[in-house]
């Protein structure tokens, strides 16, 4: 499972949490960070296609980044491959 949201500090970057990659150490952090930002999408992808899933929504995130909005239905056209309905 993974939640795309937006930084609500001064940076407003767009962020990704992985939740079945996080552990003892950093998982309070993370997921109190996602709370406090603005939820834009989540979902759960693949285990099989995990490390190309990672890629491939980290590869959003960056694209949220640098263009900002993206349509949802696009989103989800383009991680279609990876994510599980």
């Amino acid at each position: 499972m993974f939640e795309i949201y937006r930084d609500n500090t001064y940076s407003k970057e767009y962020r990704v949490v992985y939740f079945s990659e996080l552990n003892d150490h950093n998982r309070d952090k993370e997921i109190d960070r996602a709370m406090l930002g603005d939820h834009y999408y989540d979902g759960y992808f693949l285990t099989l296609k995990k490390e190309r899933a990672m890629r491939d929504i980290d590869g959003v995130v960056d694209r949220l980044n640098t263009a900002g909005d993206m349509d949802l239905d696009e989103l989800k056209r383009e991680l279609s491959e990876i994510l599980i309905d």
